[in-house]
């Protein structure tokens, strides 16, 4: 997995850095977990605009994917590694031992023909899945679930992780990506390794219209809005548009707006570092 700095052919290609592809090992997707996705164009079902800066992009077809990782003490063999458009990280088709076919999000190192398996008889290597409790302190894990059973939910994009700090009783304590130390319960499941395509977050898309087949359509600056659109608006001249917030008010920069009466406050040891 690297990137691929392109030649200033044409001003598009100037400054772009896109991805190589080279872990690819499949171009078209699974039939059977593949299937439509309907895009809303930032409207609601009255057709009202209710998010901006949202619109056209590229036709997609949504991976069905296996956060919950439940095939227990099944064998399965990597068929292939695949791009997936709805998420940063690459997808690594599984062929399970008695027929079945299934997606996961693919860890960094993961090769063709390797075999994976989840439960309590797994072994922690790159690719298993694993209870909290099997896990050797200290191991890098990623696509890890916050209530048994639920799915993976933390640590599940391009290049992420979360570490192993220790055990005590029931809980586990979990370093984030964020930066934040939290208590999950031992039962939960995580997936050895780090999350693939790390090199994401160094791509350059080089050209507006990149952005447009993604879907993002041109996001107007606040301070060249006027009062009536956002609090930042309006003045004479080139006004800086005062203190930093949302069009709905609430302060940027530092204003914190998590509830103090969230109940996951409790499992929380260290808060994520600015």
């Amino acid at each position: 997995m690297g990137l691929r700095k392109f030649k200033p052919v044409t001003p598009g290609t100037r400054f772009r850095v896109g991805a190589s592809f080279t872990e690819i090992t499949a171009t078209k997707p699974e039939k059977s977990l593949v299937v439509s996705s309907k895009k809303s164009g930032g409207r609601n079902n009255t057709g009202k605009m209710t998010m901006r800066y949202i619109g056209g992009g590229h036709k997609k077809s949504y991976r069905l994917i296996d956060f919950k990782r439940d095939k227990f003490d099944i064998p399965a063999v990597v068929a292939t590694i695949e791009y997936d458009p709805n998420r940063t990280a690459r997808i690594a088709l599984l062929n399970y031992a008695d027929g079945e076919k299934r997606y996961i999000i693919a860890p960094e190192g993961l090769q063709v023909g390797q075999t994976l398996l989840s439960g309590d008889k797994a072994t922690p290597e790159v690719g298993n899945t694993l209870k909290l409790a099997n896990i050797p302190l200290g191991s890098i894990i990623h696509n890890l679930e916050l209530h048994p059973g639920k799915g993976a939910q933390l640590a599940r994009s391009a290049g992420s992780y979360a570490q192993l700090a220790a055990r005590d009783g029931k809980y586990a304590t979990i370093k984030l990506p964020s930066g934040e130390v939290r208590s999950i319960l031992v039962t939960c499941l995580a997936t050895i390794g780090t999350v693939s395509n790390s090199d994401h977050a160094n791509e350059v898309l080089g050209k507006a219209g990149r952005s447009r087949w993604i879907g993002r359509r041109p996001r107007t600056r606040p301070v060249a809005m006027n009062p009536v659109d956002h609090p930042m608006g309006g003045g004479e001249g080139r006004a800086s548009g005062g203190h930093p917030r949302s069009r709905t008010g609430v302060l940027a920069k530092g204003y914190k707006t998590r509830s103090l009466k969230k109940y996951s406050n409790r499992f929380i040891i260290e808060k994520r570092k600015k």
